[in-house]
C-alpha cells in the first residue's frame, strides 16, 4: 500500500501542468464555495440578531390563547407577569426580561390615518437592546418618566406629515372591547431605511399603555432577550415546563417569513456552491481520462510486471484523491484567509438600504464568517468529488489488455 501511495504521488506530479490545471479548478471552486458559506453565516448572524432586537426578544411569553389570534394582537393580559419575569431571569443565557403590551390600533394626524402595531414598553430596560433606539435621527428614545409620549419611525412620520414635538392621536381597543383614544407627543423618530417597517409600528411607555387600554398594573407579554441567538429551543422547553398556563414562542414562530427567506437563500447558495465543485470535478475527469490515454504503454508495462487490474484502478483513484487533498488544503487555506480578512473589514451595504425588510435587518455592513467545521466539510466534499471524477478513468485503465497496451502508440 505504501508503494502504491508513493507511486500515485509521483505520477500526479509527472505532468505538473495538467495537475496544476485541476488544482486551480478545485481551489477556485472551494474559495467561491467557502465565501458563499461565509456570506450566508454572516448574514444569518446579522439578520437573526437584528430580528430579535426589532421584533422584541428571542422569546415572548403570552397568555393562553394568544397564539391562535396572534395576527390580530389580542389584548390578553398575563395572569402574573412578575412571576414570568422571575422565572425567565433565573434561566442561564438570559440578559433581560421585560413587560410589554402589544396590540393593534390607528394613528392619525392632519386628516391622515394609518393602522399600526402599538407596543408599550419599559424604556429603561429596552433601550440598550432596541434596534430602533440605536437608529434615532430626531429627538430621543422614550423614558420611564414620560407621559403621553410616543416614539415613531421615519416612514410613519412622512405618511402622517408630522415631526418632532407634534401631536398625534392614538386610537385602540381596550381589553373590554371599548374604543379608547389619546393624544400623544412625538419625542423621537427612528430611521431603519425601510419605510414599510417604520410606518407599521409605534412605541409608548408601559404606563401609558396600561392607562390607555385599561390594564392597570398588567402586561400582555414578557419579552426575553438571550446572550446568543440559536439557543431559544432549549430555553423554550425549560420555561414551558415552569409556566404550563402560558404560551412561550420564539421570534421565529411569530415571524416565520424571515426564517423562510433565510432557508430559501441557504438552499440556493448551497446548490450554487455544489455546482461550482461539480464543474471542477468534470475538469478532473477530463484530465484523468487524458492521463489514461497518455500512459497506455505504462499501464501495459505494469500489467506485464504482474499488477492486477484492481491495483491499477486503485493507483488512478489515489492520484485523483491526492489532487483533491492538495486542492482542498490550498483552497480551504486561501478561503479561510480571504474570509478572515473580509470578516475584519466588512462589506458595505449602506447603498442597499431601503430595499426591503431583510436588507434592513442586515444592517450597514456584513461580516462573513466560517467555522472549522465548514472548512472540514467543504474540504472533504472536494476530495470526494475529485475521487469520484477519477473513478471512470481508473476503471478504463484497469481494463487495458497488456499486449495491446504495450503496442499502443
Amino acid at each position: 500500500m505504501t508503494k502504491a501511495i508513493t507511486l500515485a504521488w509521483r505520477n500526479m506530479w509527472r505532468n505538473w501542468r495538467r495537475t496544476a490545471i485541476a488544482l486551480v479548478a478545485i481551489v477556485l471552486g472551494l474559495i467561491l464555495l467557502l465565501f458563499f458559506d461565509g456570506l450566508i453565516k454572516g448574514s444569518d448572524q446579522a439578520i437573526f440578531g437584528n430580528a430579535v432586537r426589532l421584533y422584541g426578544g428571542n422569546l415572548q411569553v403570552h397568555a393562553s390563547g394568544f397564539r391562535a389570534k396572534a395576527n390580530r394582537l389580542p389584548l390578553l393580559p398575563l395572569e402574573n407577569a412578575d412571576a414570568v419575569i422571575q422565572a425567565a431571569r433565573a434561566q442561564p443565557n438570559v440578559i433581560a426580561a421585560t413587560k410589554r403590551i402589544a396590540t393593534a390600533g390607528i394613528v392619525s394626524s392632519h386628516g391622515n390615518a394609518l393602522p399600526v402595531a402599538i407596543t408599550a414598553i419599559e424604556p429603561a430596560i429596552e433601550q440598550p437592546l432596541s434596534l430602533q433606539a440605536q437608529n434615532i435621527t430626531q429627538g430621543r428614545f422614550l423614558s420611564d418618566e414620560d407621559g403621553d409620549a410616543i416614539f415613531i419611525g421615519q416612514g410613519l412620520a412622512e405618511r402622517l406629515q408630522v415631526g418632532l414635538g407634534d401631536r398625534i392621536t392614538l386610537l385602540g381597543r381596550s381589553k373590554n372591547e371599548l374604543m379608547r383614544q389619546h393624544t400623544m407627543i412625538i419625542v423621537g423618530i427612528y430611521d431603519l431605511h425601510t419605510p414599510e417597517v417604520e410606518k407599521g409600528s409605534v412605541f409608548i411607555p408601559l404606563v401609558d399603555g396600561q392607562t390607555l387600554y385599561n390594564l392597570r398594573g398588567q402586561a400582555t407579554a414578557v419579552a426575553i432577550f438571550l446572550q446568543q441567538v440559536g439557543t431559544e429551543d432549549s430555553l423554550m422547553s425549560a420555561l414551558q415546563g415552569q409556566l404550563p398556563n402560558y404560551e412561550v414562542d420564539s421570534w421565529q414562530t411569530l415571524k416565520p417569513e424571515i426564517r423562510q427567506t433565510m432557508e430559501t437563500k441557504l438552499a440556493f447558495t448551497s446548490f450554487l456552491g455544489v455546482v461550482v465543485l461539480v464543474i471542477a470535478g468534470i475538469g478532473i475527469l477530463n484530465l484523468m481520462l487524458m492521463a489514461v490515454f497518455e500512459r497506455t504503454r505504462e499501464m501495459g508495462v505494469l500489467a506485464a510486471l504482474g499488477m492486477k487490474g484492481r491495483q491499477i484502478m486503485g493507483l488512478f483513484l489515489l492520484e485523483g484523491a491526492f489532487i483533491g487533498v492538495v486542492g482542498a488544503v490550498v483552497g480551504c487555506g486561501l478561503g479561510a484567509l480571504l474570509i478572515g480578512w473580509v470578516g475584519q473589514v466588512g462589506i458595505d451595504l449602506s447603498g442597499y438600504s431601503g430595499m426591503g425588510e431583510v436588507m434592513a435587518l442586515l444592517g450597514d455592513r456584513l461580516y462573513p464568517s466560517v467555522t472549522p467545521a465548514d472548512l472540514l466539510s467543504r474540504g472533504l466534499l472536494a476530495i470526494v468529488i475529485a475521487a469520484i471524477a477519477s473513478l471512470y478513468p481508473a476503471w478504463q485503465a484497469s481494463r487495458q489488455e497488456p499486449a495491446q497496451a504495450l503496442h499502443h502508440v
